[in-house]
């Protein structure tokens, strides 16, 4: 059985991405057979022949030097940059569920340890049609642990607490932090480090220097945070 992890974030733009393809490149290096997932992506170009290229999803591949072909990695591709409630509302083909925790299935019945990535920060509305879906509802319909990544910088306090608290609230369980954008020797994301720790009473996981090509962390330490 697949041991599974999700990742979200604080917002929009704090490297989710970037994280989660370090993530799953240790994974891969250390022998594990990773892959990668994501329900909806938004902000996506077209390619020479029209088609929309899931860009999170190849640049994980890429980073990671995974094998899984990029058309299992997510079931619903958006162009226009806005969460994915509106860009289905904008584009059509509003996301459904069942397809996703389909696709989630198969995913986790072919690798040892799948990754999922969240679209945005935990309050991202995925539809608001058909039915009322927030990434919320993906993570607890799967049944998923997750991590919060963060930028390191000024703001992270209110950011990661606010974050912490609300997923506490909802009984979404939080197996720790990483810090992005990290740089070693600042005394302020120091003490953000510090602070974060102390006020939700969460690990650190790891903190990723501004740059970095890889994930600084226990590989150990890294498998346990995933669950079957």
């Amino acid at each position: 059985m697949s041991k599974k992890l999700f990742i979200t974030g604080t917002g929009t733009d704090v490297g989710k991405t970037f994280v989660t393809g370090l993530i799953i490149k240790k994974l891969k290096e250390h022998g594990k057979e990773a892959a990668y997932y994501k329900a909806a992506m938004s902000g996506n170009e077209r390619d020479e022949k029209g088609n929309l290229v899931p860009g999170d999803a190849w640049h994980v591949k890429r980073v990671s030097g995974i094998s899984q072909p990029v058309g299992e990695m997510c079931p619903y591709v958006y162009e226009v940059s806005v969460s994915p409630h509106l860009a289905s509302r904008l584009e059509g083909n509003p996301v459904q569920m069942e397809v996703v925790k389909k696709g989630f299935e198969e995913v986790c019945g072919k690798y040892d340890y799948v990754t999922m990535e969240g679209s945005g920060g935990i309050l991202c509305p995925i539809c608001m049609d058909e039915t009322e879906i927030w990434l919320e509802d993906v993570i607890t319909e799967l049944g998923l642990s997750s991590l919060i990544v963060a930028d390191a910088g000024l703001g992270t306090i209110n950011s990661v607490v606010l974050t912490a608290a609300y997923m506490k609230a909802q009984k979404l369980p939080v197996k720790g932090i990483i810090f992005n954008h990290f740089h070693p020797g600042n005394g302020m994301e120091e003490d953000n480090l510090r602070m974060c720790q102390s006020k939700t009473g969460l690990p650190v996981v790891a903190c990723i220097e501004e740059g970095s090509s890889e994930i600084v962390v226990d590989i150990d330490l890294l498998t346990a945070l995933y669950e079957e």
